[in-house]
């Protein structure tokens, strides 16, 4: 009883959450009960005219026979009508809801966590946004469906109960062992079901990787290792879905099989009946006529069942996003910065991106506004992670960042994201057309802006050279650039963005001299108006900096400008001396 209370209490809250995403949407669902209802009046009252087509005809009264057929056809004309205006309003609706549902959980997906991200596959936010917030958009006009076929239906059922009290019982028995054995059937398929959908986002995130990684795996000569990993997950799908029909198969040739027995049943229990004056052979061939739908009543209780079932297994899956239970999301404090002027502090830093691996060590730093302050060392002692400190995508374990002396953990979003611009070694390019992806950080884009922007980073005369120029679409990730190309984009969306802090993260390592000179230059006009921050393995591109930052081992191990570093650091001289050789 108390599961049973739970159940309800979870369904009602499901269904309750899933309702606001009806907004826009719900005038159709009112149209489509509408219609909804009058398909299953006519469709009720279809079967009893067409059983006495039947009497007509043995009775040679034709007559009656035609005036009837008329009336039918009649019926099955307003019945087509209504079937159109009723898969019209039901598309709209779910259309509608889809689109409500599916861009709440985008914006949700972009809240969480950079971690939870980092611990997941692609393919559990591809199948959730994909899939399973279908099943939660189609779930009110399948249960108004089904519930209207419900009502209708057990108004047959009284019918016959009005018209003979054993043929009621009979059908009362064979509906009730029927719906037992269906909802054996169905509580063993959603086991596996649920097991299934964790299979399937794996198989997605995987295929994912494939297609991103294509050039890699293919110059590693790994088209096989990896076709193989492929295989053992989409048989592991396969086997639990076949697991999972076979049940199902089974259960149903056990329910067609009894059916086919309480049809035979039927039928004796009618001569018999009829033998015995206790039934008519005009209502015998009525009820006989409504034996079908009978059975529908049964198979719409199945079916209100497995809707329930699965609208359950997929609002557990899409409302495990919108909460920060299963997933945490990005949380942010309420003071906003007017204007940044751009000061940053480290205090006693601590960060691990897995537990006892430390990345940064105990690290303080201070960074005044309109300094231009490089981070050099070796690959991985924590450089990059800086950035991701300051543009808050990560938290550290203790410490604390200020930015314009105001702990970062106080700050809005906008605060930080809308005053800091990155570029990275390796920069995403959206599949969209160049000019989409420099207005993807600002809509109202001037032609003037974007060509400016692309002239400061060397890149528009490249894009003139193409056929579409600025309309070129450019691939998933920006395939069809190349490395430096994608960096050169990347720097052209800094432009534009004109935030008053730069973050370069080897954002000029593709390039060639002379690119990255001109670009450089570009830079240097920067100076002394913004915040530059660069991380570089070429010493020789920051030698002109405020200062230098030496980084080894998650520490400062030096901090000076480039001819300081080079009497007084050692390990910054070998690294320089390294580089000339």
């Amino acid at each position: 009883m108390v599961k049973s209370k739970e159940k309800i209490n979870k369904l009602t809250r499901n269904l309750k959450f899933t309702w606001k995403f009806t907004k826009g949407a719900r005038k159709y669902l009112l149209y489509f009960f509408m219609f909804s209802l009058s398909l299953i009046v006519f469709s009720a009252i279809i079967p009893t005219f067409k059983g006495k087509q039947i009497i007509y005809v043995n009775n040679s009264n034709w007559n009656k026979l035609i005036n009837l057929t008329i009336i039918i056809f009649i019926f099955e004309v307003l019945i087509n009508i209504f079937r159109y205006f009723y898969r019209k309003n039901n598309q709209l609706f779910y259309r509608k809801t889809l689109l409500n549902i599916q861009m709440a959980l985008s914006e949700e997906i972009l809240k969480l966590e950079t971690e939870e991200i980092d611990n997941n596959t692609s393919g559990l936010f591809i199948n959730r946004i994909n899939n399973d917030t279908g099943g939660l958009a189609v779930v009110f006009e399948n249960l108004i469906d089904v519930i209207t076929e419900i009502v209708t239906n057990f108004g047959i059922l009284i019918a016959i109960f009005l018209i003979n009290k054993k043929v009621f019982l009979f059908y009362v028995i064979t509906i009730t062992i029927l719906f037992i054995l269906n909802r054996i059937r169905i509580r063993r398929k959603f086991k596996t079901e649920k097991e299934l959908r964790k299979v399937n986002e794996k198989i997605t995130g995987i295929i994912g990787e494939m297609i991103r990684g294509l050039k890699d795996i293919k110059v590693l000569n790994s088209e096989k290792n990896f076709v193989n990993k492929v295989r053992k997950n989409i048989e592991e799908s396969n086997d639990k879905r076949y697991n999972m029909l076979k049940v199902d198969r089974k259960l149903s040739l056990l329910s067609g099989s009894i059916q086919d027995v309480f049809d035979l049943c039927f039928i004796l229990l009618g001569i018999y009946l009829i033998i015995n004056s206790e039934l008519t052979i005009e209502n015998f061939v009525i009820i006989y006529m409504y034996k079908g739908r009978l059975y529908n009543l049964l198979n719409y209780f199945t079916s209100m069942l497995e809707i329930l079932k699965d609208y359950n297994l997929s609002a557990e899956r899409v409302f495990s996003l919108f909460d920060n239970e299963e997933f945490k999301k990005e949380s942010f404090g309420t003071t906003k910065l007017k204007k940044v002027k751009g000061d940053f502090e480290f205090k006693n830093i601590n960060f691990s991106y897995k537990e006892n691996i430390k990345i940064i060590d105990n690290m303080s730093f201070k960074i005044n506004a309109n300094e231009t302050v490089a981070f050099v060392g070796k690959s991985g002692v924590g450089k990059s992670t800086i950035f991701s400190l300051l543009t808050r995508l990560y938290h550290p374990q203790s410490g604390n960042i200020l930015i314009d002396g105001v702990d970062i953990n106080e700050l809005t979003k906008d605060s930080i994201r809308s005053n800091i611009s990155i570029i990275t070694q390796s920069p995403y390019i959206f599949n969209l057309s160049i000019k989409d992806n420099l207005k993807i950080v600002k809509p109202n884009l001037t032609k003037e802006e974007m060509i400016n922007a692309c002239k400061n980073a060397s890149l528009h005369d490249f894009i003139m050279s193409l056929p579409d120029k600025y309309d070129t679409i450019v691939g998933e990730g920006g395939v069809t650039l190349s490395g430096g190309q994608r960096q050169r984009l990347a720097i052209a969306r800094a432009f534009i963005r004109n935030t008053e802090i730069v973050l370069f993260d080897e954002a000029t390592s593709a390039l060639d001299n002379e690119t990255q000179e001109n670009i450089q230059k570009a830079i240097n006009n920067l100076q002394k108006t913004k915040t530059i921050l660069i991380i570089a393995h070429r010493l020789s591109t920051v030698i002109n900096s405020d200062r230098i930052l030496l980084i080894d081992e998650g520490k400062i191990k030096g901090e000076g400008t480039h001819e300081e570093l080079l009497k007084n650091n050692s390990l910054y001289k070998k690294l320089y001396t390294s580089e000339l050789k």
